[in-house]
């Protein structure tokens, strides 16, 4: 999240008449004062639905629903606690939702359900709200959202789906039976969801002897790239694919590598291939002539293997999270997470110029402590002969990743107070540089 900045308390009026610093705030207030004393919930009852869709329309049409609190509170700092109420109803089960991919179905390969499905994530200094299905529905209606990365967004995009299948399930509406670009449009609230692909945001190529990848630094990945411009919203992640060997190209010429170990061939690490993959990807957004949209940049997710590596028999047997005092990112997790937050913020101040919004969803604190959210030996039969045997990389769902959904409304939700603060932050810039 954006430090809070204070705006002017010069409350003058400005050259062209109008109280620029004192507007946005008064109609945050009146925002607030709305959405405290009436109820918001949804789906409507049907005896009042003429006078609430009228309400609906002009809290929605004020820019204002985001405005719920105008404390700022950073959701990735934090500590996860017991559920206060741990017999409460899981928001949805594998019995429950069709999205769950099976070496994610954790439950339904014997792992007990008591104890990491029983916590809470609490950001210091604020309450984080639960996950209303109905609320992001409604935020989404006739909006196209797009989840690209790997895997891992992959894992998000089924746990998005199960959340909100309490309320509707969407219809699949993809272009092919290419499992790689996905699309589903939720009916009721004219909204579509994708996911699209890549593995390292740039053009990549895996070799022919498999394992090794050859990535080009400086081109577009236009799986991902020539799909922006039908978009509202893009959420964008990438991280534990920079993991394997790597052929780094630029101007089609082999610049460098990693873990290629060849005399001819400079080892320049796995951090430079991701950040300039980062770079590139946020050149891809800052360039498009059609994308007018809001990216958001979900940062690194660590995984957890402990005792050995993946493949040498690392495992993650833990039962419960890590507490934030005991438990520090550091290594190769703070590393990746480091050179995203750079190559972030370069884009966001680039994007400022351009009027394009860039935000951060920053989970990596929150999933750093929960060694106890992955799969393990629960993504499979234990007679079955998989290539990743204990799975300590992605995450079971139901499970922790639900949180990010969480994170992800609350941010939607705070976006009019945010962007209200901005305009007051850029015109207070504009005036102090004219005078």
């Amino acid at each position: 999240m954006m430090p809070h900045r204070q705006a002017s308390s010069d409350l003058r009026p400005c050259k062209n008449g109008k109280y620029r610093a004192l507007m946005p705030i008064l109609c945050g207030a009146f925002a607030l004062f709305i959405l405290t004393t009436v109820p918001f919930s949804f789906p409507l009852e049907s005896s009042s639905a003429v006078a609430a869709a009228v309400f609906r329309s002009q809290i929605f049409a004020s820019g204002n629903l985001s405005i719920l609190s105008v404390v700022p509170c950073d959701l990735a700092v934090g500590d996860w606690i017991p559920n206060p109420n741990p017999n409460a109803a899981l928001p949805y089960t594998n019995d429950t939702c069709w999205a769950i991919h099976e070496h994610l179905n954790c439950l339904k390969y014997g792992r007990p359900v008591d104890g990491f499905l029983r916590w809470r994530w609490r950001p210091d200094g604020c309450e984080l709200p639960a996950f209303n299905p109905a609320q992001f529905l409604e935020l989404m209606r006739h909006k196209a959202f797009a989840f690209v990365g790997d895997n891992i967004a992959r894992n998000h995009v089924q746990s998005l789906i199960c959340l909100l299948s309490k309320l509707e399930y969407p219809i699949d509406v993809s272009p092919s039976r290419d499992e790689h670009f996905k699309r589903w449009k939720y009916m009721s609230y004219n909204f579509t969801m994708t996911f699209l692909w890549t593995t390292h945001l740039v053009r990549s190529e895996e070799s022919t002897t498999g394992g090794t990848y050859n990535l080009y630094l400086d081109e577009f990945d236009e799986f991902w790239t020539s799909q922006m411009g039908r978009l509202d919203y893009l959420v964008i992640s990438s991280g534990q694919w920079f993991l394997h060997p790597m052929f780094f190209h630029e101007n089609r010429q082999v610049v460098g590598c990693h873990d290629c170990f060849l005399n001819n061939v400079s080892e320049l690490g796995i951090y430079h291939g991701y950040r300039k993959a980062f770079r590139t990807a946020f050149k891809a957004i800052l360039s498009s002539d059609s994308y007018k949209g809001i990216t958001y940049m979900r940062s690194f997710s660590p995984a957890h293997f402990e005792n050995g590596l993946w493949n040498q028999g690392g495992n993650c047997l833990r039962t419960e999270p890590f507490r934030s005092k005991d438990s520090a990112l550091e290594g190769m997790n703070l590393e990746f997470y480091m050179t995203q937050m750079e190559e972030f913020r370069r884009a966001e101040r680039e994007g400022r110029k351009k009027g394009l919004k860039f935000r951060l969803l920053d989970t990596t604190q929150a999933m750093w402590l929960r060694p106890d959210g992955h799969p393990s030996k629960y993504g499979h039969w234990p007679e079955e002969n998989v290539s990743l045997y204990n799975d300590c990389v992605h995450w079971c769902l139901p499970g922790p990743i639900d949180i990010w959904s969480d994170f992800l409304l609350h941010m939607l939700k705070m976006e009019g107070i945010r962007s209200a603060q901005e305009r007051v932050q850029y015109d207070h810039e504009t005036e102090l540089n004219q005078r």
